[in-house]
């Protein structure tokens, strides 16, 4: 899908939600496997490598939808319960969206395949990541370090 088309498909969605469901919420995971390494994917509609995740959906509570997105974009199952670290307002998405976000540690039961959503996905050591990580990746591994406090927004 273009960048131009899934643009405008994003805000004819965001137009539509407000008479669907007053607010919007995802979930997003730092998933580091025990050898310390965090696993990242990339999608086939947006640009850069991002931390698994996705939206909820109505009547799902935010620990199922981190567990169907894990096990969806990565074959993943959280081996430590996963911590919540923070809830962010995503401004970039809507006036209307939120991430919650957690750290856990992970295993993945199968190599991840490639397919329409996911062109590719794997672990990568923090300081051997690949080049195209979003900001935004780049800013919760800074914030999950340490190095800086959590931003109110995504």
């Amino acid at each position: 899908m273009s960048r131009f088309r899934y643009k405008i498909l994003t805000r004819l969605a965001h137009a539509v939600y407000p008479f669907i469901q007053g607010m919007t919420m995802g979930v997003r995971a730092a998933c580091f496997d025990e050898q310390g390494r965090i696993f990242l994917v990339k999608h086939s509609y947006i640009p850069g490598w991002h931390m698994p995740g996705g939206g909820v959906a109505r009547g799902e509570t935010v620990g199922k939808a981190l567990a169907k997105e894990l096990r969806e974009e990565g074959n993943l199952e959280a081996i430590t319960p996963p911590e919540l670290l923070h809830v962010f307002y995503n401004k970039r998405t809507s006036k209307r969206d939120h991430v919650v976000f957690y750290r856990c540690v992970v295993r993945q039961t199968a190599p991840r395949p490639k397919d329409w959503e996911i062109v590719d996905s794997g672990f990568f050591a923090p300081d051997a990541l690949p080049p195209d990580v979003t900001s935004a990746t780049r800013r919760r591994l800074r914030e999950l370090a340490g190095e800086a406090p959590f931003d109110e927004l995504w």
